[in-house]
């Protein structure tokens, strides 16, 4: 054994195995009981009068094979649709709590304006919105004014989260203790840079996890595009039940949104875990 290495005593040895084996017991405990409840559900549902007929409109296998491919173009919608709203929001949100964080009476009105973006798409059910914008825009007839309901779609997802991220931030900016901001401003630095170099990094790492269940969120919330007549997973398994008088497609995308889902979310309760162990330790992230 090295030099750098304590030999364990006999009473950390012993300590060591017992956890060992409660942490052994714990997940056959865990184990056990979740083939014991998943049996019971299995069962109770099996039996139920009405399961039959269940069974054939929402899991039959051939509706499921027929309507995969049309389900998993729409998906592929979806998730562009994704990645091009998470950009935006980002971006839009930053700026919208940097103007919310300004200091001094001469950006009162920025402030204001920023204020009530806020409190107004945060308080706008997002199903109300995508109809608003949907319909409303290319109502205006305006030159240059989009149609495609796609973008209209993506716009709504993105004034009605950009209004939720911003708080976010807002709320990881004002976690900087004040005595960061003079410490950068006595060192010369202006109010851009000391929000660009010492605050920012600061607040982003503070607000990681709930930025990632912000994420989370708007991957389920991308098929509500459907509503505007988006060919996307949703509105593709609507086409495919409509055609074959089951819901299993409905199914079939359900199950591809929980698909794309759960690794996001195991990675939001990953980061979380490690804020809160940094956060404990009196670390940084």
């Amino acid at each position: 054994m090295s030099d750098g290495i304590r030999a364990l005593s006999p009473l950390q040895v012993e300590r060591l195995a017992y956890k060992r084996s409660r942490a052994r017991r714990s997940t056959l405990v865990a184990l056990v009981s979740t083939v014991v409840f998943a049996a019971a559900a299995w069962l109770t549902i099996t039996n139920a009068p009405g399961w039959p007929r269940v069974r054939e409109s929402f899991f039959d296998l051939e509706a499921a094979k027929s309507s995969l491919p049309a389900v998993l173009e729409g998906l592929w919608l979806n998730v562009r649709v994704l990645v091009v709203c998470a950009v935006l929001i980002l971006v839009i949100g930053l700026g919208i709590a940097a103007l919310r964080t300004l200091r001094g009476p001469v950006w009162f009105p920025l402030r204001a304006l920023a204020t009530g973006y806020v409190d107004l798409f945060r308080g706008l059910p997002l199903i109300i919105c995508l109809y608003l914008v949907g319909f409303g825009l290319p109502g205006l007839r305006i030159s240059g004014v989009p149609t495609d309901p796609v973008v209209l779609g993506a716009i709504a997802l993105v004034l009605i989260y950009s209004s939720y991220v911003a708080e976010v931030f807002r709320a990881g900016i004002e976690s900087v203790h004040p005595s960061q901001r003079a410490s950068a401003r006595s060192l010369g630095l202006t109010h851009a840079q000391t929000m660009r170099i010492v605050v920012l990094p600061q607040a982003v790492r503070r607000v990681l996890p709930p930025l990632l269940n912000d994420f989370v969120a708007l991957q389920k919330d991308c098929g509500l595009i459907s509503v505007l007549g988006a060919v996307d997973a949703v509105r593709a398994a609507q086409i495919e039940s409509a055609s074959s008088y089951n819901f299993t497609p409905y199914v079939v995308a359900g199950l591809l949104f929980v698909v794309l889902a759960v690794p996001s979310g195991r990675v939001a309760d990953w980061v979380s875990r490690r804020a809160a162990r940094r956060q404990n330790a009196g670390g940084t992230l």
